[in-house]
Protein backbone atom coordinates (compact mmCIF):
# COMPACT_ATOMS: atom_id res chain seq x y z
CA UNK A 1 0.00 0.00 0.00
CA UNK A 2 1.31 3.38 -0.89
CA UNK A 3 0.08 6.39 0.59
CA UNK A 4 0.61 9.91 -1.13
CA UNK A 5 0.45 12.80 1.26
CA UNK A 6 0.88 16.30 0.29
CA UNK A 7 4.27 18.25 1.15
CA UNK A 8 2.67 19.85 4.58
CA UNK A 9 0.99 16.39 5.46
CA UNK A 10 4.60 14.62 5.05
CA UNK A 11 5.92 17.87 7.31
CA UNK A 12 3.14 16.73 9.66
CA UNK A 13 3.88 13.38 9.71
CA UNK A 14 7.63 13.88 10.70
CA UNK A 15 6.17 16.24 13.54
CA UNK A 16 3.91 13.73 15.05
CA UNK A 17 6.58 10.84 14.49
CA UNK A 18 9.51 13.00 16.18
CA UNK A 19 7.15 13.93 18.99
CA UNK A 20 6.41 10.42 19.53
CA UNK A 21 9.97 8.64 18.83
CA UNK A 22 8.65 6.53 16.39
CA UNK A 23 8.93 6.20 12.93
CA UNK A 24 6.06 7.73 10.19
CA UNK A 25 4.94 4.62 9.75
CA UNK A 26 4.04 4.07 13.45
CA UNK A 27 3.44 7.28 13.37
CA UNK A 28 0.30 6.73 10.69
CA UNK A 29 -0.60 3.32 12.45
CA UNK A 30 -1.06 5.16 15.98
CA UNK A 31 -3.30 7.87 13.91
CA UNK A 32 -5.22 5.56 12.40
CA UNK A 33 -6.00 3.28 15.90
CA UNK A 34 -6.72 6.53 17.75
CA UNK A 35 -8.91 7.39 15.10
CA UNK A 36 -11.30 4.32 15.33
CA UNK A 37 -10.86 3.91 19.01
CA UNK A 38 -12.67 7.95 18.78
CA UNK A 39 -15.42 6.32 16.67
CA UNK A 40 -15.96 3.04 18.72
CA UNK A 41 -14.58 0.59 16.17
CA UNK A 42 -11.61 -0.78 18.01
CA UNK A 43 -12.59 -4.47 17.52
CA UNK A 44 -13.19 -4.39 13.88
CA UNK A 45 -10.12 -1.79 13.36
CA UNK A 46 -7.79 -4.50 15.87
CA UNK A 47 -8.73 -7.10 13.22
CA UNK A 48 -8.41 -5.40 10.12
CA UNK A 49 -4.53 -4.18 11.39
CA UNK A 50 -3.91 -7.43 11.95
CA UNK A 51 -4.96 -9.08 8.57
CA UNK A 52 -3.36 -5.76 6.98
CA UNK A 53 -0.29 -5.91 8.79
CA UNK A 54 0.18 -10.11 8.18
CA UNK A 55 -0.73 -9.02 4.15
CA UNK A 56 1.99 -6.77 4.26
CA UNK A 57 4.44 -7.91 6.24
CA UNK A 58 7.64 -7.75 3.65
CA UNK A 59 6.42 -4.47 2.48
CA UNK A 60 5.91 -3.00 6.48
CA UNK A 61 9.68 -4.84 7.05
CA UNK A 62 11.58 -3.17 4.21
CA UNK A 63 9.83 0.13 5.70
CA UNK A 64 11.52 -0.92 9.06
CA UNK A 65 14.94 -1.09 7.66
CA UNK A 66 14.53 1.84 5.40
CA UNK A 67 16.13 4.52 6.98
CA UNK A 68 13.62 7.30 6.41
CA UNK A 69 15.12 11.49 6.93
CA UNK A 70 13.01 13.92 7.04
Amino acid sequence: MTLQLSAEDERTLACLADADAVTPQEAVIRAIHEAAARRGGDGKVAAASARARERYAEVLERFRETDITH
